[in-house]
């Protein structure tokens, strides 16, 4: 550690220790927390700054983030050209309304020329609101209510997404399960459900309902769940024979498998597609992006019409997240950045293997690209049913001691590797897990 980290760690704790800074958070946020993660007692801790692939909290000690801003920060914390390009947006104003400003329109130009499917891109704030919007333009478009999602399928937290994403028994396709309560009753009557990676049950369910159904929506990757060969193809298949739009929810897999996303990635065009997170570079910003024809449900000149789908919101096209998301696009868009970011991707991956033969454990270090998870399961998974019937308890134990030994991951949730992870942040990755393992034994 550097006289500088030395310096930094001594300033993180003169402020406010860490159990104030708790007893502040359980007194004035449900949970004490932010959302829905509720972490133990001794591993929760407070941020005070993120630096490249780590988290500092305010006690001054450093963890390895694989979180990553639910994969927004593929560049990692603090990104030189991303803070260079957010401190010189500063200046020229937070925040505007109503209006077009200049960085809105370079990074509304720049997603067009990068995403397969978009002629133009309607902004959003978040990857939730984008998922949202595109079901509502999906409904505008083809004038029919009804939607099919697959099973364990996350699509942000509104209420048509918040159907079977995480059932506590296999579902009987196509009547979901709510995940909250508060969800409006007929809610279950317009949401399908499906098995994913299963083309037959897809099927049969969107020609049962295609006078209904508006769309069929979908992760390409499916949290840690890849599409068997022909899947996606598939599911164009069955949606252009049956006049169904397909959306692609690309909050995660967009700029984070290829720079055209899962599109580009597995080769499979939806009809529209939902993103978030990365588009920003970590800021407010997200998009709905799709062909002109259907993007035109959304244009306000046509208010008041009968198949307007009225997308409007304050923080839309924010100035500094379009900055920050310009500098991140631009990185990601040199020769080699996915080669070199799957390759070491693979490398931890394999680490993380080899030691968890080492401890003779039957958990699978699994992913794909530069998504992965650590998971007691005999074999990959191909539906959510695998994750019902693997060990999650010990999924969930085992990240728990990863995360007591300087790992910050959400325990039995897939986690991300940035650009900038270090060879020392896999050298420390290895040995977390191998303490984790022993601590689990």
């Amino acid at each position: 550690m550097t006289s500088a980290e030395v310096a930094i760690d001594q300033s993180a704790s003169d402020e406010m220790n860490q159990e104030q800074y708790y007893e502040i958070a359980d007194g004035v946020l449900p949970g004490g927390g932010l959302g829905g993660y509720s972490l133990p007692k001794d591993v929760r801790f407070v941020i005070h700054k993120g630096e490249a692939g780590r988290l500092q909290d305010v006690t001054g000690k450093w963890h390895i983030d694989y979180v990553g801003g639910a994969g927004a920060l593929i560049l990692g914390h603090a990104f030189p050209s991303v803070v260079e390009a957010t401190r010189d947006a500063v200046p020229d104003g937070l925040h505007f309304f109503g209006t077009l400003n200049e960085r809105a329109i370079q990074l509304a130009q720049k997603l067009v020329e990068a995403i397969p499917c978009a002629d133009k891109i309607a902004y959003t704030t978040t990857g939730s609101e984008a998922t949202l919007y595109a079901l509502r333009i999906a409904r505008a478009y083809t004038g029919r209510s009804k939607i099919l999602k697959c099973e364990g399928g996350y699509h942000g937290n509104h209420d048509y997404s918040t159907f079977s994403v995480s059932p506590r028994a296999a579902s009987n396709f196509p009547a979901g399960q709510p995940d909250t309560a508060g969800m409006p009753a007929n809610m279950s009557e317009n949401v399908l459900i499906s098995p994913y990676n299963d083309l037959d049950a897809v099927r049969e369910i969107v020609k049962a309902h295609k006078d209904d159904l508006a769309a069929v929506i979908i992760e390409p990757a499916q949290r840690i769940i890849f599409p068997k060969d022909g899947f996606l193809e598939g599911l164009r298949d069955i949606c252009n024979e049956n006049n169904v739009l397909l959306i692609f929810d690309e909050v995660v897999t967009g700029f984070r498998l290829a720079y055209g996303g899962a599109q580009a990635y597995f080769g499979v065009t939806p009809d529209l597609a939902s993103y978030g997170k990365i588009v920003g570079g970590g800021g407010p910003v997200g998009c709905v992006a799709g062909p002109a024809e259907i993007m035109e449900q959304c244009n306000p000149v046509n208010r008041g019409k009968e198949n307007y789908a009225y997308i409007n919101g304050t923080l839309h096209g924010n100035p500094i997240g379009c900055a920050a998301g310009l500098a991140t696009l631009d990185e990601l868009n040199t020769p080699g950045f996915y080669d070199r970011l799957h390759s070491r991707a693979s490398e931890i991956q394999r680490r993380c293997q080899e030691v968890l033969d080492a401890h003779s454990l039957p958990a699978l270090a699994i992913g794909r690209g530069s998504l992965w998870q650590i998971v007691f399961m005999e074999k990959e998974p191909e539906d959510f049913g695998d994750f019902i019937q693997a060990d999650m308890g010990s999924t969930r134990e085992l990240d728990l001691h990863q995360m007591r030994n300087g790992l910050y991951v959400l325990p039995a949730v897939r986690r991300f590797v940035s650009s900038v992870h270090s060879d020392q942040d896999f050298e420390d990755t290895v040995d977390a897990l191998d303490a984790a393992c022993r601590a689990f034994r």
